[in-house]
């Protein structure tokens, strides 16, 4: 008989071994020596590996979160900014009137707005300001900073800046700039010297005209905004960056307009370059901008003396309240995917950027997994096969945002470029209007594979787009017409472009895309092989541009196809049709007159339309138009992936957050 004292040692011993044989992962049969009766005694004994307990994920700064994204911000200017890498930070640093309901992209919650009133008729809006919020310099925040905002936004300008959103609820449907109200042919648009010399009294006119909308009264504590007509997205729209609330006088102590209707018209047309708020932010947000290295990283600090407290009470239910968890947000440029999946390894990087081709890589590392739920907005999760892996996978949320391959139908040559080659059919470029012909952009349809794109480049997880409105939306027509992969075809419409002088000499251009994306490197790629399957001398090159570069080429109109994408700025098909068609992408394609206003008389319509009915006719009628003048490549709509460390907590997806998915950085937490 074993006493309980000389078993204890024996046992002591196996569990000792057992321990050791554990990272063995199996059963095995040993050797061991036990004591028995006070003789030592050889045995055979098998050794289960004991079950391993969760895994703890605790991370080393606590206090930091460190974001590993492509790009770097083009500005910050709120009134400017129109991209999403500048946009996480505006979230972040300004506040708007109104914020989104959590996860709800059509549901508002009170922000520097404590409450708000709309007239019977949908055209007068009064908001209650809230009293006692201080701006991150210790200016205290007033109505006339809310309205003068919105005033200084609206009247800067600009076609690539966010304000035609604007624009158009206060001045009228079909007007995308404030320019345009001076002169509605759309001559004096990004044309600040042009609208200088417009007539003074039309120029003091339309000034007059949008601060006699927006009004604020400080003694009251309201604002109240007047639209042109009734305008339902209106709360969407004032949701977003472009309306964040600035501290007045700061600004125009750094070169802002002062809100004199004298002077509005020397304000106008700014670009990312001059504006004088470019680089410089002083918000009422969670965080304060602390550091700006162009190219390498951006550095946010916690805003110590952030307005909501426990008597203001949180954004949602359940939300944050106080200052934000996090005392430090940096955001680092790493275009390399090698360098951020080697950091998202070592615990380095809290969320970071992943292209669809890498998931294979990544998802190894992955220890839960979190779907989305359509039904509740929000995911379930779960361990996965490898309940230990670092990170968390939210996956399968409705992306509400789309990349296509734009053609430029007259390319900006002012100084030459070496994008277009020599400039000319001779085998070495194009012309700069090769895109102009619409064999030429039939044929760069019909060369492009869709499978292999949404295969290659989004891990299977797309659908291919119909027309310009994405899946799901109202007016979106699934069985609409769309192109196909088919080499015969894109031969016999190239051999047609430009009377056969293409066939003829060939082509060579480049065909740009932000650094790092590979996702619209493949883009690039797929339309090189095909074009070099069809005949060698059709010669494209794929370059990759940082993402300031690439936006500026953009703009200017220099590459002659860019690809590039769009998240929506309100979930409306309206969001989709006007800046694809009309609006931002149009300008920059260059979209001749005769092919911009068949466009627009049925975006205008559609915007007009308040049956729902109506509309889809409407829209399916324009994504027919789309088809037919084929001005892009509509790509693939894809459902989101997003990787974070286990240990950030708080994350949620609003389809409409920018850049990292995670951007509301007040709402997120570490362990």
């Amino acid at each position: 008989m074993f006493t309980h004292k000389r078993m204890t040692v024996g046992i002591g011993l196996i569990v000792a071994l057992s321990m050791l044989l554990a990272a063995c992962g199996a059963p095995q049969t040993v050797v061991q020596t036990v004591i028995v009766e006070g003789t030592p005694q050889v045995v055979e004994v098998t050794v289960a590996p004991p079950v391993e307990g969760p895994a703890t994920f605790n991370a080393a700064d606590p206090n930091t979160l460190v974001i590993t994204t492509i790009g770097d911000s083009d500005t910050i200017d709120p009134a400017w900014n129109y991209e999403t890498a500048g946009n996480e930070v505006l979230t972040n640093v300004y506040d708007t009137l109104v914020w989104y309901n959590r996860q709800n992209a059509s549901e508002f919650t009170p922000q520097l707005a404590s409450a708000w009133t709309i007239s019977d008729d949908g055209l007068t809006y009064t908001f209650t300001i809230r009293q006692g919020v201080k701006f991150h310099n210790g200016d205290e925040m007033t109505p006339e900073d809310v309205a003068w905002s919105y005033q200084r936004g609206i009247l800067q300008g600009g076609t690539f800046s966010p304000q035609w959103l604007l624009v158009e609820p206060f001045y009228g449907i079909g007007l995308s700039d404030v320019a345009e109200v001076i002169d509605p042919s759309g001559a004096l648009d990004d044309d600040p010297e042009g609208l200088k010399a417009a007539d003074p009294a039309a120029l003091l006119a339309a000034c007059t005209q949008l601060t006699d909308a927006i009004v604020a009264d400080n003694a009251a504590g309201t604002v109240t905004m007047t639209l042109a007509q009734s305008w339902g997205p209106f709360l969407a729209t004032i949701a977003q960056s472009w309306s964040s609330v600035q501290d007045k006088a700061w600004a125009a102590g750094l070169g802002a307009w002062d809100g004199d209707c004298a002077t509005w018209q020397n304000f106008y047309g700014v670009n990312e370059e001059t504006t004088p708020l470019r680089d410089e932010a002083n918000g009422t947000g969670p965080f304060m901008l602390e550091s700006w290295t162009k190219g390498e990283e951006m550095v946010l600090v916690r805003n110590e003396n952030y307005w909501r407290t426990a008597d203001v009470g949180p954004a949602w239910d359940g939300g944050p309240v106080g200052n934000a968890a996090l005392e430090r947000v940096i955001i680092k440029i790493v275009p390399e995917w090698g360098t951020r999946f080697a950091m998202f390894q070592a615990g380095d990087t809290d969320v970071g950027y992943v292209p669809r081709q890498n998931v294979s890589q990544i998802d190894p590392l992955v220890g839960e997994r979190c779907d989305y739920n359509a039904d509740t907005l929000d995911f379930d999760c779960a361990p996965t096969d490898n309940p230990n892996g670092p990170l968390r996978l939210y996956i399968g949320a409705p992306g509400i945002s789309r990349t296509d391959a734009m053609f430029v139908f007259k390319v900006n040559t002012d100084g030459g470029n070496n994008f277009i080659g020599s400039g000319t059919l001779d085998g070495n470029g194009i012309p700069a209007d090769f895109f102009s012909d619409k064999h030429t952009r039939l044929a760069f349809n019909y060369c492009f594979d869709w499978d292999s794109f949404i295969a290659e480049a989004l891990n299977g997880e797309a659908v291919q787009n119909v027309g310009v409105i994405i899946p799901g939306m109202l007016g979106y027509n699934r069985d609409g017409a769309i192109y196909s992969f088919d080499p015969e075809k894109c031969k016999s419409e190239i051999e047609q472009a430009w009377d056969g002088k293409v066939a003829e000499s060939g082509f060579r251009f480049q065909i740009g895309y932000n650094t790092g994306n590979v996702t619209r490197q493949t883009v690039a790629q797929i339309l090189q092989a095909n074009f070099q399957d069809v005949d060698t001398k059709y010669q494209i090159e794929s370059v990759g541009l940082p993402w300031p570069t690439f936006l500026a080429s953009i703009r200017d109109r220099r590459l002659p196809v860019y690809i590039s994408g769009w998240l929506e700025d309100i979930h409306d098909p309206h969001n989709w049709v006007q800046p694809f068609t009309v609006g931002t992408y149009a300008n920059r394609q260059a979209l001749p007159d005769d092919i911009k206003a068949g466009f627009k008389k049925l975006v205008d319509a559609g915007v007009a339309a308040t049956d729902p009915a109506e509309r889809q006719k409407i829209y399916e009628e324009l994504a027919q138009y789309d088809y037919d003048n084929a001005i892009a490549i509509r790509l693939a709509v894809a459902t989101t992936r997003t990787y974070t460390q286990r240990w950030v907590k708080g994350y949620f997806f609003n389809p409409v957050y920018p850049g990292t998915d995670t951007a509301y950085w007040y709402a997120l937490s570490k362990e």
